[in-house]
């Protein structure tokens, strides 16, 4: 290595050879596989396809090409070896099922269609061999790891052999072994005797002189000479190891090659397959890595190229969480959310409220001086900057990219032309919702608590599993809070911290000290704060019924009357803006907020601000002579959650008697109604997990309708316009049907119907709501039959031109068993013996697992069956399997039309009607659009306000793409 002496080789001579060093290096996890084994079966595969092509263009032999070699190949390459050079194994999750499923419903398919056929190449070979030498090698390894463990347990081997290997880590390997074994046979077959299969150059000197010149260095003899290379490693490298009785032994347990001989054979083969020696070589590569890894701990790595930063910035990136999958048919947290939800609701606000528990354990009798909800050591100070942010805990980059704002010393921006330095608030009020789907230890942590910790990390002797006993803990060197001048935060629940009967709120918020580097003296749900220059902050907690309860109405009152002067001013914070959700819904909620607003604070109330909806808006009074009750109302739900529409909200106008004018709203309304627009074109790709679902409801609207046996009349016309009639009137049979004599799609229907009825929002009247439910399920039901009619129509076209129902229901394996007597001898009656010991499961398995590769010829005889004899003449196992047959394929046409159709009607409903704005915005998941607000309690006593919108969020490490400001100033 090193040498810079060149190759006399034409190709070689190409190649700059670089230095590799290797180490050993201690791993406490070993590998679970060998990284050179996928390497090397890698450059085998593209070695032997880049040659064989040059070859075939050579000889213009059309016949010889191996296509099946390619396609193997490249999915091996695109599921199976990019993950490992990534440093990872493949991980058991829904997409990379999806994509299984995808090539494998297509591998079915192909190795159907003749057009393989016409070019000369037969797949049946290649995939029974790929399927035989895969099952035989998760057979075999998996024996191999229980007698490893086995030995472990009776302590014959090292410690570390008792970590037992990833499933994935053996699936992985095997399929490696079965595609390098399929390539190698599809190229240098199962010979007993070595033969070279290279043409002979003497065949055509002329085109041979031509194509080299006098040196050999053109890039056409390199692949000449390529072409040569393999057949030498077919004849030479990968001989057949030698003959049965060089290893007596072994004789009985090994696989023989095909004989070779012109005529007659003087007997059978003797000489040891290739192919069995290439299989045997890496299994028992396999195995001495593993045996090596597990007994000494020391594994082979490659030293990696990365620099220090890098190093430093891959061990600091956090692990953020995804932005949560509402439309996941999957998620238990999403069952798990509905569930908590109905208990909530029933039991703990309606029995069992823990505002009521937290009212009876105040520790004085005095509304006024109850230091458990009442801090008063702001308002000594000549001015005070605070932030109000909310429904911060559902994607990490979103919640990081605020928090990260939040947390920096300083802000600059331009008002007005100039430069202004916004510091960071003294104080931080959240407005609740703080992870979602529902509160637990997991979410908490990771979806609220791990964006702020890494946005501004906490003191280093503060210790995360610490529990708050006596609270405030100030921190050591200040003798009370009077004193403490760094960053505090305040936090209300929202409903979604209400799911679990506010439980996981008050361990993490009222039983602990600190959010990252904000100190958290709160101890209750809710809270008042007297803040400089006559300004309170009432934090109200109004659970899940959407109002305070009468013990937290008895304290601000007291508090209304005693405390707040006549010519104080008050900010109102709850998680629901029920000003714009009032309006919405055409309903009254917040009872007794109106009522303490109204009666108690009369006229006080500057300002109102809330979360829940997950977008900006701002809304002042307009001058009246009425009484106004409150003078502002600020939305701003942007800290992290999915974004709400604006649009939807932009005719509110009048709460409590006044008159509101909008001031801003972000985003904007026009871009808010375009954003809308991808629920059409993204709601597939935002929601895969949504296929699950809307397969199966699309097969269950047609289920009764397979198969379709009277097609003939559209098969038979002759013009495109009568085979559309035909086929629009089939459609309308086939709908009638389905409500006049099956049972399985009109229950199916039906349910569809009262669910898509009950799905509309309520706020519109009956009939409105039947109307546009009724054409929701329409347009799915339609556009089931439509492609339930496509596939039966396709399925027919192919009986009729003999491309399916050729064979019986396991066609591949029967042809299997007839070409293995042929290719792969068996003297010693191994395969015999192997059926024997397994109690014929080994050949059932290996039946059934080729048969999977049969789905379209099961499903086109029984389908004639049926036709012929009628449903009743089948037996029930028989129907199980058409019926999954069919479905296997039903469900990859019918997922992407079911996304667009729902798509479609989000989009409709949210730009037409103005309907189901959580619904249509939920599923676009926009991570983007994130505020919050700066306020400043000026030294005169006026309050500015600064709302920072971020308008793109990237990673961790990128920066926002541009910002806006909206500032508002009360006086």
């Amino acid at each position: 290595m090193g040498s810079d002496k060149q190759s006399g080789s034409p190709l070689l001579g190409t190649l700059k050879m670089e230095r590799v060093r290797t180490i050993l290096t201690h791993t406490p996890y070993p590998h679970e596989h060998s990284r050179h084994i996928m390497t090397a079966v890698i450059i085998g595969c593209l070695f032997f396809i880049s040659s064989d092509n040059m070859h075939t263009l050579i000889h213009k032999l059309d016949s010889n090409i191996k296509w099946w070699s390619m396609y193997v190949c490249l999915i091996g390459f695109f599921y199976f070896f990019s993950s490992p050079f990534l440093g990872r194994t493949i991980q058991p999750s829904y997409s990379n099922f999806n994509r299984w499923y995808v090539a494998w419903i297509c591998f079915a398919s192909l190795y159907h269609l003749p057009s393989f056929q016409s070019m000369g190449v037969d797949m049946r070979m290649n995939l029974s061999l790929f399927l035989t030498i895969y099952f035989s090698s998760v057979l075999f390894i998996t024996a191999f790891h229980i007698i490893f463990i086995g030995l472990w347990y009776i302590g014959l081997v090292a410690r570390m052999a008792g970590t037992r290997p990833g499933i994935w880590t053996i699936v992985q390997n095997c399929t490696v072994i079965s595609i390098a074994c399929c390539v190698f046979y599809s190229h240098c077959g199962n010979l007993a005797v070595p033969k070279s299969e290279s043409f002979d150059k003497s065949s055509d000197p002329s085109l041979l002189a031509f194509l080299k010149n006098e040196n050999g260095t053109t890039w056409i003899s390199n692949f000449l000479f390529m072409n040569e290379l393999k057949d030498q490693i077919c004849s030479s490298w990968f001989a057949p190891v030698g003959s049965a009785s060089d290893y007596p032994l072994l004789s009985k347990w090994v696989i023989y090659g095909e004989l070779v001989c012109s005529g007659s054979c003087a007997g059978p083969s003797d000489e040891i397959s290739p192919l069995y020696s290439l299989w045997a070589t890496f299994v028992g590569l396999y195995i001495a890595n593993f045996v090596v890894e597990r007994s000494t701990g020391w594994a082979l790595t490659h030293l990696s190229p990365v620099s220090e930063e890098e190093k430093l910035r891959k061990h600091m990136k956090p692990d953020f969480l995804d932005m949560v999958p509402w439309y996941s048919g999957t998620s238990a947290d999403l069952f798990k959310t509905a569930f908590d939800l109905m208990v909530s609701v029933t039991l703990f606000v309606g029995r069992f409220d823990m505002r009521m528990m937290q009212a009876a354990m105040k520790s004085t009798t005095d509304e006024t001086r109850n230091d458990d909800v009442l801090y008063d050591y702001f308002n000594e100070r000549e001015d005070l900057w605070f932030d109000f942010v909310a429904d911060t805990g559902d994607g990490g980059n979103s919640s990081y990219t605020v928090a990260r704002l939040l947390a920096q010393p300083s802000i600059q921006t331009v008002i007005g032309g100039s430069m202004h330095t916004l510091p960071r608030g003294n104080l931080l009020v959240i407005g609740g919702d703080l992870a979602y789907p529902n509160p637990s230890s997991f979410t908490y942590e990771r979806r609220f608590f791990g964006p702020f910790e890494y946005a501004m990390q906490p003191p280093r002797w503060y210790k995360a599993e610490h529990i708050a006993v006596d609270k405030p803990e100030v921190p050591p060197g200040v003798s009370k809070m009077k004193k403490y001048d760094g960053p505090q935060c305040f936090i209300i629940p929202g409903n979604h911290d209400w799911f679990d009967g506010l439980n996981t709120f008050m361990r993490y918020i009222c039983h602990k000290s600190w959010l990252g580097g904000w100190f958290l003296p709160q101890r209750k749900s809710y809270f008042a704060l007297q803040l400089p220059k006559g300004w309170w902050i009432f934090g109200l907690d109004l659970a899940l019924h959407g109002d305070i309860d009468v013990y937290q109405f008895k304290f601000f009152a007291e508090l209304c009357r005693n405390k707040v002067g006549e010519n104080d001013s008050v900010i109102i914070v709850t998680h629901e803006p029920n000003w714009l959700l009032d309006w919405y819904w055409k309903e009254t909620t917040g009872k007794n907020v109106s009522h303490l607003i109204q009666d108690y604070l009369n006229g006080r109330c500057k300002l109102r601000m809330a979360g829940d909806l997950h977008h900006f808006m701002r809304h002042s009074a307009t001058p009246s002579d009425k009484p106004t009750f409150v003078e502002h109302l600020l939305v701003n739900g942007c800290g992290g959650a999915f974004l709400h529409p604006t649009h939807v909200f932009k005719n509110f106008e009048r709460f409590s008697g006044t008159t509101y004018e909008c001031k801003a709203a972000y985003p904007s309304y026009e871009e808010s109604s375009g954003i809308a627009l991808g629920n059409i074109l993204k709601f597939r790709k935002k929601n895969w997990q949504f296929d699950i679902i809307g397969g199966f409801i699309y097969f269950i609207l047609v289920f009764s309708m397979f198969p379709q046996c009277n097609l003939v009349h559209i098969l038979n016309e002759e013009t495109w316009s009568g085979r559309l009639q035909s086929f629009s009137s089939t459609i309308w049979s086939a709908l009638l049907f389905i409500f006049e004599h099956s049972y399985v799609s009109s229950v199916g229907s039906l349910t569809l119907l009262m669910a898509s009825y009950s799905f509309v929002p309520s706020k519109l009247t009956r009939k409105k709501r039947a109307i546009i439910g009724g054409l929701h399920v329409l347009a799915h039901l339609t556009a089931a039959l439509v492609l339930m009619l496509l596939m039966e129509l396709g399925i027919e076209i192919c009986i009729r031109n003999h491309l399916l129902a050729t064979s019986g229901y396991h066609p591949l394996y029967d042809w299997y068993r007839s070409m293995e007597s042929e290719h792969f001898p068996d003297p010693t009656g191994l395969r015999t013996r192997l059926e024997q010991w397994t109690l014929g499961l080994y050949p059932a398995c290996i039946k059934y697992l080729m048969s999977a590769f049969d789905v379209p010829e099961v499903m086109a005889v029984t389908r004639i069956n049926i036709c012929k004899n009628g449903m009743m003449s089948l037996s029930r196992s028989v129907l199980i399997m058409y019926y999954t047959s069919v479905f296997i394929y039903f469900w990859i046409f019918s997922t992407p039309v079911v996304s667009l159709i729902f798509g479609s009607y989000l989009y409709i409903c949210i730009n037409w009607f103005h309907i189901h704005f959580d619904e249509a915005f939920s599923s676009l998941r926009i991570a983007n659009y994130k505020s919050f607000t700066r306020l400043h309690i000026k030294k005169d006593g006026d309050l500015e306000i600064f709302t920072l919108a971020v308008d793109k969020v990237t990673s961790i490490y990128s920066t926002c793409s541009r910002s806006h400001l909206f500032r508002s100033a009360l006086h």
